[in-house]
């Protein structure tokens, strides 16, 4: 049974319009970021134009999809009953949410790997396309964690209505609302506290955390300015590696057992 749920979700999550359209919409951007690039601007080394806008737009877009289409399909199946159905098959909560959890990540990971595809075609064509490991990697935790975030809300909301309204307020807040906050607050307090308070958005935003990785791990973390050497010096460290690796764990792990807790109060939904 379990498997099969994966197999049924993952089959209605690739049949979906709003899927196709997610696919069509990262090809044609990909591909015009890469023609851009290449047509347009000069090959440089370290964080080029487009290894920019790539990450501008993975960490902008991916999110919003992510967080809408997976929140929806568990509010979906709550709402119109397919939930407590499943209910009276030998299949508990926790199996329920993997099995959403991995077909929903299976979904995108093959948008993005035909958007990925394209671009590896145009770099036979056109030539010196690269695409980073490391873009690839964040790609996956990108999805991993949002996918897992999404399930949460979906979880929480009764309606898909009510789970796309709270998906669209979560992703302002993670994509800008925090960031305006931020430096609203930084015109009235000192620098060594914005300093603080922007340390402590990194590690609770996860758009902000998976930037920050990616500097990090591309070794460009000077980019970020000299008032963050200390705390880019030490998570450049094997420590700084593994609490990365740890924090994003708990991205991913804390959200789907929030999931059980919610499902468990709702089912006198």
């Amino acid at each position: 049974m379990y498997s099969m749920l994966i197999k049924l979700e993952l089959k209605q999550m690739l049949r979906s319009r709003w899927m196709q359209l997610v696919c069509l919409l990262f090809t044609f951007v990909f591909t015009a970021i890469i023609v851009i690039q290449q047509m347009a601007l000069p090959d440089v080394e370290g964080f080029t134009r487009q290894t920019a806008s790539f990450l501008n737009v993975l960490l902008f877009l991916l999110p919003l999809f992510i967080l809408t289409i997976g929140s929806m399909s568990i509010a979906g199946d709550v709402e119109s009953g397919w939930y407590s159905l499943l209910k009276t098959y030998p299949m508990t909560r926790m199996q329920y949410i993997t099995g959403k959890y991995i077909a929903t990540v299976l979904a995108f990971l093959l948008v993005v790997l035909l958007a990925f595809g394209v671009i590896v075609t145009l770099g036979g064509i056109l030539g010196d396309v690269r695409l980073p490991t490391i873009f690839i990697t964040l790609t996956l935790l990108c999805i991993l964690i949002f996918v897992s975030l999404a399930v949460s809300i979906g979880a929480f909301a009764k309606t898909r209505l009510l789970a796309l309204s709270l998906s669209l307020v979560i992703w302002s807040v993670f994509l800008l609302l925090i960031s305006y906050a931020l430096m609203a607050i930084g015109t009235v307090v000192a620098g060594h506290v914005m300093q603080k308070l922007t340390i402590i958005a990194i590690h609770i935003n996860p758009v902000e955390w998976l930037r920050f990785g990616y500097f990090i791990f591309t070794n460009q973390a000077s980019v970020l300015g000299p008032a963050f050497y200390s705390v880019t010096k030490f998570y450049s460290s094997s420590l700084g590696y593994t609490l990365y690796g740890a924090i994003t764990m708990l991205w991913i792990i804390c959200p789907l057992a929030f999931s059980s807790r919610l499902l468990k109060k709702g089912g006198r939904r």
